[in-house]
């Protein structure tokens, strides 16, 4: 059986498994994703894993790279990464996605631990990145428009009681309209 036809069949199998599941997603053919924990949570995370065309005779690439993974800390992140990439070693040649997804729903508790209860903004680690607040340009305020006090009555008279224009304020004069234009005879349509 052929590198491509083993992927199809786990393809099938991880839709028959994971069908209704909102934490299982599919990007690609190849790229698959599932999210552990809580929706929106800062101890939640997002497992991507993505097949090479030598799947599964090599390993498939993880990542923790998505962009909903940002408030998980660096350490954790490789941790995660490390522990699957070394499940997977015990896996090749064979078909490992769902696997893998379950072996880190058996670690998750564990591994959520090591994560801090406040979540973590993403950590600057070059010194050159950092800004002092001397070194951000000043910043002009646009100002806003100065309305005189009669300006202001205006506009407050424009408006009814909610703050909304009244009803057919934009509407047409018809008959002005129609002044300006003309009334026009119908053409007489031919009768066959």
């Amino acid at each position: 059986m052929s590198n491509l036809e083993v992927q199809e069949e786990e393809r099938e199998v991880l839709f028959s498994i994971y069908d209704g599941d909102d934490n299982f997603k599919q990007l690609s053919p190849t790229v698959y994703q599932y999210k552990y924990g809580v929706h929106d949570d800062h101890k939640s995370f997002l497992m991507e894993i993505q097949w090479s065309e030598n799947y599964p005779e090599e390993k498939p690439m993880i990542s923790m790279d998505a962009f909903y993974n940002r408030n998980i800390v660096p350490t954790l992140k490789e941790k995660i990464v490390k522990l699957v990439e070394e499940e997977a070693e015990q896996f090749l040649g064979m078909s490992m996605t769902y696997s893998l997804f379950e072996f880190l729903k058996e670690k998750f508790d564990e591994l959520i631990a090591e994560q801090p209860d406040g979540g973590v903004v993403e950590q600057v680690t070059d010194a050159t990145e950092k800004l002092n607040i001397e070194d951000k340009p000043s910043e002009k305020k646009e100002k806003k428009e100065q309305l005189t006090k009669a300006q202001k009555r205006r506009q407050w008279d424009k408006v009814d009681n909610k703050g909304e224009k009244p009803r057919g304020w934009n509407w047409m004069d018809i008959v002005k309209h129609l002044s300006q234009t003309g009334y026009k005879e119908p053409s007489p349509v031919p009768i066959s």
